[in-house]
């Protein structure tokens, strides 16, 4: 009896270099998962091709004549939806590019080296690969556009008795302090759940993304962008302060300290990520106890439930994205099966949840009470 060969991944390659094209094909072809079935020398002949060999994931760069990666990656995934993987340079624009394509649906991205060499191509070839065998995987559905802001609202409820994020941090009490943790599309993810955060929101937030050191200071300038608070990467020493968004730092692990205290260690990775999530919720439990708020975003397996158990354990609240709206399922699913999460629900529902979750806890303990 012959047991069949596996079926290869179709990929698409959208690039404007002629070489690149070649050393991305020849990287590729070397996976036996995996089958170049075109490449598209711009984004034009990118949306062509995508329509008609329907690949099973795309490799999109950014910086391209006629339509540009962007432009590409926004009408595929509003009109033709594959899986897409942006492979881009490690400049400031394309830091800049690659988070916009992220916000429009792509799914991860992969950093060509400085100089883009074949040589230098060679030591990013197996996260390439196992980035676009896990992208072709991925169920996407059409955006008309991610970069939009959630949809609208009715505000909470009025509740005049509680305080403003100013006078709580005046008071020197604790507040409610919430921790967003995620990974492969987590950008759009927490962009949508800031956007929906009402100014002079009464409690701190904390963002842990995997993301690497160059990608999160331009996150947070694209994250204030979209949201009514004021955004910041957290620094050491920093107390934090509600009504504030803080993103970690992707070259750090961030904690809080016993005296509530931003910590920021430059350790090595742990259980391969950095920052990790565990580290930072685990530390969200034991500073902030039933006024944590744990968020397990969309990502890859592997991280996340342990802490978001910490937070659980220690009275806190934990909620989780549902696998409907999440680009992985992975996070939310660990975290699930640990029994960690309180709430399961699509991304659009959980700011509100958060706003509820805050609002409550605010009226539990008043100001003064530590």
């Amino acid at each position: 009896m012959t047991v069949a060969a596996s079926k290869k991944s179709r990929v698409l390659i959208v690039e404007d270099s002629t070489f690149m094209r070649r050393v991305l094909k020849d990287i590729l072809s070397a996976d036996p998962q995996l089958e170049v079935a075109g490449q598209a020398c711009d984004g034009r002949e990118g949306v062509a091709l995508a329509e008609s060999l329907r690949p099973d994931v795309i490799t999109m760069d950014i910086n391209m004549p006629h339509l540009d990666g962007l432009q590409a990656t926004e009408l595929i995934m509003s009109q033709n939806p594959r899986p897409i993987v942006i492979v881009s340079s490690e400049s400031r624009e394309g830091t800049k590019g690659t988070l916009k394509a992220l916000e429009l649906g792509a799914i991860d991205f992969v950093t060509k080296p400085s100089s883009g060499v074949d040589l230098d191509m060679k030591t990013v070839a197996e996260e390439l690969r196992r980035k676009v065998k896990m992208a072709a995987k991925v169920r996407v559905v059409r955006t008309a556009s991610r970069s939009s802001q959630a949809a609208p609202r009715p505000p909470m409820p009025a509740a005049p008795a509680l305080p403003s994020s100013a006078s709580l941090a005046q008071s020197g009490s604790k507040f409610p302090t919430v921790m967003l943790a995620a990974s492969t599309g987590g950008p759009a993810a927490v962009m949508r759940i800031a956007a929906a955060l009402p100014k002079e929101f009464p409690a701190a937030v904390f963002v842990i993304i995997h993301m690497p050191a160059a990608f999160t200071q331009q996150f947070a300038v694209q994250l204030a962008e979209v949201s009514a608070l004021p955004v910041k990467e957290a620094e050491a020493n920093e107390a934090p302060q509600p009504g504030v968004i803080y993103l970690c730092p992707g070259s750090h692990h961030l904690r809080l300290s016993a005296a509530g205290k931003i910590t920021l260690d430059a350790g090595p990775r742990v259980n391969g990520y950095r920052p990790c999530a565990d580290t930072a919720l685990e530390s969200l439990a034991s500073y902030a106890r039933a006024l944590g708020i744990a968020v397990v975003l969309t990502g890859m397996a592997g991280d996340g439930a342990n802490g978001a158990k910490a937070v659980k354990d220690a009275g806190g609240c934990v909620l989780a994205q549902d696998e409907a709206t999440s680009v992985i399922f992975g996070m939310p699913a660990d975290a699930i099966k640990a029994g960690a999460v309180d709430e399961v629900l699509p991304l659009d529902e959980i700011g509100p949840a958060i706003e509820k979750r805050v609002v409550k806890l605010l009226r539990l303990t008043p100001v003064g009470v530590r």
